[in-house]
Parts: C-alpha cells; sequence; structure tokens
C-alpha cells in the first residue's frame, strides 16, 4: 500500500534553517502546502566535493543516476521521458525568448549565438541537442555524477558536429565547484534538476551568477501537489510494466510550486528595491505540461498547478 505524503507547515521556517525528512513516517494528513525554497535536507557528501562550505549535491542522488547512466540514450529505457521532452524544452526557450525584455540584449531577430550553461546535464540529451542548433556558439555542460559525464562523453566522440573545439564541454562538478572566473551564459538551464535539490535558495543564487544580464533561467520541475504525489510516485516509480521510471527516482518532498518560484524571485527585487536599487529579474514565465499516453508531453494550460511545468526568468541587469 502506498503512503500518503506529510505536508509539514514551513512558512515560519527561516532561509537558514534545515528539516530532517528522512526517517520520518508518513501520515495520511493533509495540511497547506509550504514554501520549499526555505526548506532544505541537510547536506551529505558528494562524488564531486566542493571547494566552498557546503553543497547542493545529496550522495543518494548521485548514487541513484550512477545506476541509471548506462541507459541513459536508451529512448526506450528509464529516461524514456526525458528524451520525450526534450523538444518541449526547446519550443519554450524560443517562447521565453519572444518575450524577452531587452531584445537587443537576447533577441533571434538578431541573428544572435548564444552560450549556454547545462546543469544537471545528466547524460547530455538536452546539451548534445542545443550544441546542434545553428544558433548555438558553445555548450558548457556540467554534473555531479561521473559516470552520466562519461556517458555523454562518449555520445559526443560519435558525432562530428559536438566534437568540434568549444562546441560542447562537459565538465564532472557541481554548480559550487564551477570556476568563479567562468564566462557568463545567455542561457542557464535546469531541466528536472531542482527537484534533486537540498539547497534549493543557495542553488538557484549560484545558478544565477553565471547568467549575462540580459539572458535567461530556464528550467523545468514537478509541483508539490497530492496528484503530482499520485502520478510521479505511486504510478511512474511502479513496478514494471506500469512503472517508466525506478524507484526513488522522485522525492515528493523537494517538489516546488510555481508560486514558490515567483515569491523568491520577487524577494530578490524587493530587496534590491530596499537598497535604491532597480529589479534584478523580470517576471516568471510559467507552462505546465502533461503526458498524455500514446502522444507524448503536450502544454496544457493551468496544469502547472499540479504536476510537470517549465519556467523562465530573465535577468535584467
Amino acid at each position: 500500500m502506498s503512503r500518503v505524503p506529510r505536508i509539514a507547515p514551513r512558512l515560519l521556517r527561516q532561509p537558514w534553517q534545515t528539516t530532517q525528512r528522512e526517517g520520518a513516517t508518513a501520515v495520511a494528513v493533509l495540511r497547506p502546502t509550504t514554501v520549499r525554497l526555505y526548506s532544505t535536507t541537510p547536506a551529505r557528501a558528494h562524488a564531486a566535493q566542493p571547494s566552498g562550505t557546503g553543497s547542493s549535491v545529496s550522495a543518494s542522488e548521485v548514487t541513484h543516476f550512477t545506476n541509471l547512466a548506462s541507459s541513459w540514450w536508451d529512448p526506450h529505457g528509464p529516461s524514456r521521458l526525458l528524451h520525450l521532452m526534450n523538444p518541449l524544452r526547446h519550443d519554450f526557450i524560443k517562447s521565453c525568448l519572444s518575450t524577452s525584455a531587452d531584445s537587443a540584449a537576447v533577441g533571434p531577430e538578431r541573428a544572435k549565438k548564444y552560450a549556454y550553461l547545462d546543469i544537471g546535464c545528466g547524460g547530455g540529451i538536452f546539451a548534445s541537442s542545443a550544441a546542434r542548433l545553428p544558433s548555438t556558439s558553445s555548450v558548457t555542460a556540467i554534473d555531479p555524477t561521473a559516470e552520466v559525464i562519461k556517458v555523454a562523453k562518449e555520445h559526443q566522440r560519435a558525432d562530428p558536429l559536438l566534437s568540434l573545439p568549444g562546441r560542447l564541454n562537459y565538465v564532472n562538478c557541481a554548480i559550487e565547484d564551477l570556476e568563479s572566473h567562468l564566462k557568463t551564459f545567455d542561457f542557464v538551464t535546469l531541466f528536472e534538476v531542482i527537484e534533486h535539490i537540498d539547497r534549493p535558495s543557495t542553488f538557484l543564487r549560484q545558478a544565477l551568477n553565471h547568467l549575462k544580464p540580459g539572458g535567461w533561467l530556464i528550467g523545468s520541475t514537478i509541483a508539490r501537489h497530492p496528484l503530482s504525489y499520485f502520478t510521479t510516485k505511486v504510478i511512474a516509480e511502479a513496478p514494471w510494466p506500469i512503472g517508466v521510471v525506478p524507484r526513488g527516482t522522485h522525492d515528493w518532498d523537494k517538489y516546488i510550486n510555481p508560486s514558490e518560484l515567483r515569491d523568491w524571485f520577487a524577494k530578490e527585487n524587493r530587496e534590491a528595491s530596499e537598497r535604491g536599487e532597480e529589479d534584478i529579474y523580470g517576471a516568471v514565465k510559467v507552462e505546465g505540461c502533461v503526458c498524455l499516453p500514446l502522444v507524448g508531453w503536450k502544454f496544457v494550460g493551468r496544469s502547472e498547478e499540479f504536476g510537470n511545468y517549465f519556467f523562465g526568468v530573465q535577468k535584467l541587469r
């Protein structure tokens, strides 16, 4: 019998406080959903040791994705849903570009060449597809799991275009380990990543440090809703032939709601205003998507409140 998740009150918890999830007993009581960005699990060591005082990566996540590495490029394997979702990632990026606040900074009409930083790249599904675009100047793709980076590099070597110098660079590291003097990027992408992060608030700030003014932070994740628990835990992680991903792929407690993302960026802008500065970020753009049987992933209006969704925000300065 599947456990019903517990939603613990978190609104009063401060950003520097943490919550211990492991070993907690789930109860069949649903309480009001609260802010996830300021509620995090304790940090644990991971394969790519960070140079700073803490890491956003957990050892359990690294172990899980190490086990998936060998099947990453199997379109019918555990990463099948990621392969099916990849075209929507590019569609969402295009829709964000069409609403850019400063088309001189980022705009397709100027035939600009874009530099990408893909964080949590896995075996390189998005990174390799972005590197093939004629509008791409370079892709830097990072992941703390050594085995998936090894798989990504093996796939890269099979494609002469991806092997061109400077076109696609895979790095085995966490965002905290990325060299601070590294150039900034037109796009920083976080596809199916933030729901695997222990410290999402710190992680977002680290990622945004590598974004150019006028550039876009683009990501996808899952809303923390009872329906998403049913679809991503009960159904998606069920034994074969019902389930589509290995058990333990998702941690429902780590899911982040669109309203929490909007509140976080609004807080960043509010703090800038209190310092007498202009807004740092534009409005958060959100679009929900649903995986339909025999059809694949499709954008579905308002589904972002209870399932998978894309988000994008432009850095204004």
